[in-house]
Order: structure tokens, then sequence, then C-alpha cells
């Protein structure tokens, strides 16, 4: 299937199999590959973008399902070389430790914070619930958005 996608800010045409994903096109088509494959079950959020402004997990969505669509991944999150205040943010509060599930904890927080612009401790834990570390026990994920909320709400 011909398939149009707008990705960070670019479009993309392709033909692809209709049952690829949304994850798997990202990374094999368009060798984006910030975006990470962690379960294929939607369980952990390693591959977590946003879909039209909502963080969506890329491995349980279709590649032809965002057709029409305008997807934003890490790769899209900087600017102009500088780092999105969320991901100077994950920086300076260490909210990273192997750093694999990185790309989706920076996405969803960027959902958290377009939600909720200055966001709790349990508001940011709620959001969080669908995104798994396994090394940093989430303390400073949770500094590094509360840090990233107080950088761009300056």
């Amino acid at each position: 299937m011909k398939i149009s996608i707008r990705i960070n800010g670019k479009k993309h045409t392709d033909e692809v199999e209709p049952r690829i994903s949304l994850t798997h096109y990202l990374r094999e088509t368009l060798d984006m590959t910030g975006t990470h494959i962690g379960c294929d079950t939607s369980a952990c959020g390693a591959c977590t973008v946003t879909l039209n402004g909502d963080a969506v997990k890329s491995c349980t969505l279709l590649a032809v399902q965002a057709d029409g669509a305008e997807v934003t991944t890490i790769e899209g999150m900087a600017k102009n070389g500088e780092m999105h205040p969320i991901q100077q943010a994950f920086k300076e509060k260490h909210g990273l430790q192997c750093g694999f599930c990185t790309p989706g904890m920076v996405m969803v927080a960027a959902d958290i914070l377009k939600h909720t612009p200055n966001p709790s401790e349990e508001d940011i834990r709620h959001g969080l619930k669908g995104n798994f570390c396994r090394c940093t026990g989430y303390h400073n994920i949770i500094k590094s958005i509360q840090h990233a909320a107080e950088l761009i709400n300056k």
C-alpha cells in the first residue's frame, strides 16, 4: 500500500506492506532508529512517538493507520541543533542510565507536559504508567520532567 506521513515536519511517501508496524517503518524504511523496539506488545513504551500530537506506542500501530498523519519521533524533538527542554532536563537531572527507555520517556513527557504544564509528582507517575525503565527507579525521570516543566514555563 502507498502511504504518506509527515514525520518530524518532512513528508514521506512510501509503498509498505499493510502489516508493517509504524515502529518498523520508522526504523527499517526511514532509518530513524531513535524509536526503540522493546517488547512489540505495547507494555514497555520504548517505541512511543506522537501521532497528531498525542503519545502513542508505535509498535501497536500499523504504518498504514498513520497514513495522512503528523508523527514526531525523538529525532524531531531537537531544533536547529539545540536539545528540546525535555531532553536538556533529562541530561541535567540524570533521567537516564542505559538510555534504552529514554526516547519513549521523553516523548511521553512531552505528552504529559502538553496536557498538564505544571504536573505534580502524582500527575507524572500517572502519565508514565505505560513506560518502563529497568535502570533508574523513576526518581530522576520524575525530577527531569518537573525540571522540563520549569524550563518550558519560564
